[in-house]
């Protein structure tokens, strides 16, 4: 089979149009993931210890068990208990909970970087935990975690044809229409290769000047 570029011209708009739904679907799950693993990591440092014992454990779980069948699960048994959700938002919710587990570790890192006498340094002036974290500690933890963030930042995005699964119109299920209504599918899957490789590199070189940017303001190079 040979590459047709008129063709490809025909399907470009199509497969731009879901590009831009699985830039949202990656951009949705990764803000859900980024603040539910913020406070997994704070839960996990609580003096609450039967608090710190259910978050680990959730978050182990889901550590340990595959997307496709976290996806599943909320899409299809969430329904039996009430829970009826529509593919995009089910999608959402079970990739951004997925991701948040492995922030959570991210987070955990960047907070334990923090020295002992910063801590020490704000019991000594009385300020509150809340007040511990928002001014002294979460400043300086999450620069160092930025890499780490991006990482899954761009594994979120790897991650989005997953979603097809439970019919949401990201990128990879754009392909198989395609290419099964004119049953071609070199080009409209040389389309998905080549769209997100070029967004996963511009996503790492844009997150390690993003690092390089707040390292320099903060002077930590």
């Amino acid at each position: 089979m040979k590459w047709d570029f008129a063709f490809t011209a025909e399907i470009l708009p199509k497969m731009l149009w879901a590009t831009g739904n699985t830039l949202l679907a990656a951009g949705m799950g990764y803000a859900i993931a980024a603040v539910i693993g913020l406070l997994f990591a704070l839960a996990q440092r609580t003096p609450l210890r039967i608090l710190t014992y259910i978050t680990r454990e959730i978050v182990e779980f889901i550590r340990s068990t595959p997307l496709v069948l976290q996806i599943f699960f909320v899409y299809y048994v969430g329904p039996e208990y009430g829970l009826y959700l529509s593919p995009w938002v089910a999608g959402m919710i079970a990739i951004g909970l997925h991701y948040a587990a492995y922030l959570s570790e991210v987070y955990r890192g960047g907070i334990e970087s923090v020295p002992k006498g910063q801590w020490e340094a704000c019991t000594a002036i009385n300020l509150t935990t809340m007040q511990t974290y928002r001014r002294i500690v979460l400043p300086q933890a999450l620069p160092p975690a930025i890499a780490g963030m991006g990482n899954y930042l761009v594994a979120i995005f790897k991650d989005t044809p997953i979603l097809s699964v439970i019919g949401v119109a990201e990128l990879m299920q754009a392909a198989n229409a395609v290419g099964g209504q004119n049953y071609r599918y070199l080009e409209p899957y040389t389309m998905v290769g080549v769209i997100f490789l070029v967004i996963s590199l511009t996503s790492a070189r844009a997150i390690r000047w993003f690092e390089a940017t707040v390292r320099r303001k903060l002077g930590m190079q």
